[in-house]
């Protein structure tokens, strides 16, 4: 009997075991809202593995985003066409877009999905650098309409009208899309999705049939890590732009009050951290310049005292250099001119308020010390002929005359030279303090 028993649980458990990956399969949902660039590449391609790895029935991308980078789309319709897992992209929610990237993105997944009230298209290629000429113009939207072409007739959507989408930046509404073939569903939420897909059975890229059975499967969301989390804010151009200052401001304060430690720490590491996210994208060099000009100009306001010539061009030049920092093919991938404003005119402004107090301060009599006596006036307690006593600010002072002066005489102090005042009489009715 226990020998039946044992055999009997045996049993069960390789079926359990047997039928683990199938009781463990699930949907692995990530969010994409903001420019396509290399973080969110390597976030949905983390993702893709990982479903590989949990044998996951599918990943769902719900997407909303304004376009990207050009490379950063091509990494991520690589690790899609390579899935080992279905990969389904949902344009949500409604009001959202899938603009440029955004459309490649969605005609590369194998489920191209839309919520009511979105709208996909627009992906001509943008360059900000300068206006292109006719062959290259013609070069990279051909390149831009093969590369579609290249997925969108496997996945057996409507190729000639996606490519419209290239060569004349169309664009279209879930319904108009749903309707022209370049997409598969229109869903009002994930589950409504999951319904309409429940028992299809799909073409892989790699010809593989796969019939979908997602409803009632649990649906994780995979998060990005800590680290993600925070390249991906600082891939934002403002921000990156924003810490570039801050770090440049900190190592100039480093520089000029040498021994302050904090501000030579502070503005190194902001430097890195801006190194490191403008590393990761279309920078432009000649910005670069523009920004260190700008600074090298405040620097030469505050010592050179130019009364805020310098300061201006300052303030113009890193104005500049913010603008064309990043060569982003969409505004969302550029430094806003507020931004660049908003960081290049205050500083220019305190540059020049700070070097006017400084002007003031040296042009000012000093009042303290040995230098303060210069101007002030005394009396001649000795003959002078021409050294003798002079009174002088409650004190009595060793004293040399330019010309002879009677005893009772009021001087004025000329100099001071090895704690002997150097004077001169005056005719004056103003009150001379005595003792």
């Amino acid at each position: 009997m226990k020998r039946r028993l044992c055999r009997s649980l045996f049993v069960l458990l390789l079926a359990a075991l047997a039928g683990a990956p199938a009781l463990h399969a699930q949907v692995l949902r990530i969010q994409i809202d903001g420019a396509i660039q290399p973080i969110v590449e390597e976030y949905i391609g983390r993702t893709i593995n990982l479903a590989a790895r949990k044998h996951a029935d599918a990943v769902l991308i719900e997407l909303r985003t304004p376009g990207g980078l050009v490379d950063s789309t091509h990494g991520i319709i690589e690790k899609m066409l390579a899935s080992p897992v279905p990969v389904i992209v949902y344009v949500s929610p409604s009001g959202a877009r899938a603009a440029s990237a955004g459309f490649y993105i969605l005609e590369a997944a194998d489920v191209a999905a839309m919520a009511p009230g979105t709208n996909t298209g627009a992906a001509h290629p943008v360059m900000i650098t300068g206006k292109m000429d006719e062959v290259m113009k013609a070069k990279v939207e051909n390149d831009a309409a093969a590369f579609l072409r290249s997925f969108v007739t496997k996945r057996g959507r409507n190729a000639e009208l996606a490519e419209t989408a290239v060569r004349e930046s169309k664009s279209w509404t879930d319904q108009e899309a749903l309707s022209q073939h370049l997409i598969d569903v229109v869903a009002s939420s994930d589950q409504d999705l999951f319904r309409q897909l429940q028992g299809k059975t799909i073409t892989r890229f790699n010809g593989d049939k796969v019939t979908l059975n997602l409803v009632g499967k649990p649906v994780e969301n995979v998060p990005m890590t800590l680290r993600q989390d925070i390249l991906d804010w600082l891939m934002d151009p403002n921000i990156a732009f924003i810490i570039l200052a801050i770090g440049g401001l900190s190592l100039y304060a480093e520089f000029t009050h040498p021994g302050a430690i904090v501000p030579g720490v502070v503005g190194t590491i902001f430097i890195l951290l801006s190194a490191f996210a403008l590393n990761l994208l279309p920078v432009s060099w000649a910005a670069v310049t523009l920004i260190f000009a700008g600074f090298v100009l405040f620097a030469l306001e505050a010592h050179f005292a130019t009364h805020g010539i310098l300061g201006i061009g300052g303030i113009a030049a890193l104005t500049m250099g913010g603008l064309f920092l990043v060569d982003g093919p969409i505004p969302q991938m550029r430094v806003h001119i507020w931004t660049a404003l908003g960081v290049s005119i205050p500083m220019g402004v305190i540059t020049i308020f700070l070097t006017t107090l400084a002007i003031k301060a040296y042009r000012n009599k000093v009042v303290t010390g040995p230098q303060g006596l210069v101007g002030e006036l005394g009396i001649a307690r000795t003959d002078l002929m021409p050294a003798g006593k002079v009174f002088v600010h409650g004190e009595l002072w060793d004293a040399h005359s330019t010309q002879p002066v009677e005893v009772g005489k009021a001087v004025r102090v000329l100099e001071l030279h090895d704690m002997e005042l150097v004077v001169e009489p005056i005719s004056t009715t103003e009150p001379v303090a005595r003792a």
